[in-house]
């Protein structure tokens, strides 16, 4: 296994701008903003020609926020996890107290560790590192970790703290994301709906932060596990909100990392909040998920408790605003304390093999020819629309491609029975289905044109002649 680099420090260091310079990705979010990093993230960097794992933190503080002793819990468990770790400090703040709370911190949980200070561009190495030495027994790393500069004196340091044949053996680094698969599933919803604690469920333990305060994940976060000998990659959002009541900058980033892990997965589990009851915003969520094709779960969260009439009042008001989502599997479920969150995954399953189900041209075709002797197509200005053939284009979603004549007079009903027959016969639950029609170009339209001048050609040259034997004869 991969050993586990952690990254730590005191807020807004450069701690995310590292792990992606590390990870040669923009997987953490980064802003100008402390505290902006909460959960835990992963990702897979090589240094000194090794594969390392390594994890991004948030920010170490002393602050009594709401938030700050969940961030140092997960902060500890990173460190716990890590066979080396770097702390990282800023050399253009200087030594502050936090940061020799960090050292402290660290050293109770006896972790080897390198001082890495942070942007140094611009400054002299020697006099920007000066005042930490005294943070530990080695020298500090000058870097910058915006300009991708100290990453190859970092890799000699890890290599120098690890001996070459160390591998972790603990227990949050059995699944390495370079190698972990498995089915992506993006939990997405609106704020306060339950997400991280669904996530939380799954995995049965406090991996990301939850709490009743709107907001609290503010970055796209990925966690390989397996469940039933079943792999997957959960990957915890941000709540989205209608662009127009978006107004802070993180806001906007977190966003957009939601729309991102919409089109990174396979399946979307989307969650709503059976307590506050269906709202605009959730139609406004899920049009995301339809817009990239995306398989589809509905999970109805805060379902315990609720009295029977209110039960009804749910059902109705999900029947009524999703209706469009009929092909969606839907479960009610509580997150906090469990009730029907073993099912859901099955539904993430059936739906994943529904929408990458490979549908063979014959079979299709078949459908399509049952289908129209069923229920004819309409006639359309005085003609039949016909369909020949269909092949798939694609999967995730289904693309089934239609060809035949006149296909875009086809009217919308028509299509509709068609998308639901394929959906019937090859049990397509679960994903949407797009079908495209095309028209085939008629084989003897050119021949046609041919024709027609060669017979307007062959008049007029008998025209031709009949006048030249005219003026013959009266010669």
């Amino acid at each position: 296994m991969a050993s586990v680099i952690a990254v730590v420090g005191r807020p807004n260091v450069g701690k995310s701008t590292l792990f992606n310079a590390l990870t040669r990705t923009r997987r953490a979010l980064v802003a100008d903003v402390p505290g902006l990093t909460r959960d835990r993230q992963y990702g897979t960097a090589q240094l000194g020609g090794r594969e390392f794992i390594v994890v991004d933190t948030g920010g170490l503080t002393d602050l009594e926020a709401p938030l700050d002793e969940q961030m140092a819990r997960q902060t500890d468990i990173a460190i716990d996890e890590a066979d080396a770790v770097l702390v990282l400090v800023d050399a253009r703040d200087g030594l502050m107290p936090a940061d020799t709370a960090v050292i402290e911190r660290l050293r109770r949980h006896g972790r080897p560790f390198r001082v890495v200070v942070n942007k140094t561009d611009g400054l002299d190495p020697d006099i920007a590192t000066a005042e930490f030495h005294g943070l530990a027994a080695a020298d500090p790393i000058p870097i910058s970790a915006a300009h991708h500069r100290g990453l190859r004196s970092i890799a000699e340091a890890v290599t120098a703290m690890l001996s070459p044949d160390e591998a972790s053996d603990r227990p949050g680094t059995r699944v390495s994301p370079a190698t972990a698969g498995g089915i992506r599933v993006a939990v997405v919803g609106r704020p306060n709906v339950g997400k991280s604690t669904l996530i939380n469920r799954l995995l049965g333990e406090d991996r990301m932060l939850a709490s009743d305060q709107p907001g609290t994940t503010r970055d796209a976060v990925e966690v390989p596990f397996e469940r039933d000998g079943h792999a997957y990659t959960l990957i915890d959002t941000a709540g989205l909100r209608r662009r127009a009541r978006v107004s802070e900058t993180i806001e906007k980033f977190s966003a957009l990392k939601t729309l991102e892990a919409i089109r990174a997965a396979h399946v979307v589990v989307l969650v709503l909040d059976a307590r506050q009851g269906l709202a605009e915003q959730d139609q406004h969520v899920v049009g995301h998920a339809l817009d990239a094709g995306r398989a589809l779960v509905v999970a109805v969260n805060k379902w315990d408790g609720l009295d029977a009439d209110t039960k009804r009042q749910v059902r109705r008001d999900h029947d009524r605003r999703f209706g469009f989502l009929d092909f969606a599997e839907t479960r009610y479920i509580s997150a906090l304390h469990g009730t029907g969150v073993g099912e859901l995954m099955g539904a993430v399953r059936h739906a994943w093999a529904a929408a990458s189900r490979d549908l063979s041209t014959h079979e299709l075709t078949r459908v399509l020819e049952d289908a129209v002797a069923a229920h004819q197509p309409p006639l359309v200005g005085g003609g039949r629309v016909k369909l020949r053939y269909a092949h798939q284009g694609g999967s995730n979603p289904p693309a089934i491609i239609i060809h035949g004549s006149r296909v875009g007079r086809l009217p919308n009903a028509y299509r509709r029975y068609l998308e639901n027959t394929f959906r019937r016969v090859f049990s397509l639950q679960g994903t949407p289905i797009r079908i495209e029609f095309r028209a085939g170009a008629n084989p003897f339209a050119g021949r046609a044109r041919g024709s027609g001048a060669k017979k307007k050609g062959t008049r007029a040259k008998r025209k031709s002649a009949s006048r030249s034997k005219a003026r013959t004869r009266r010669g």
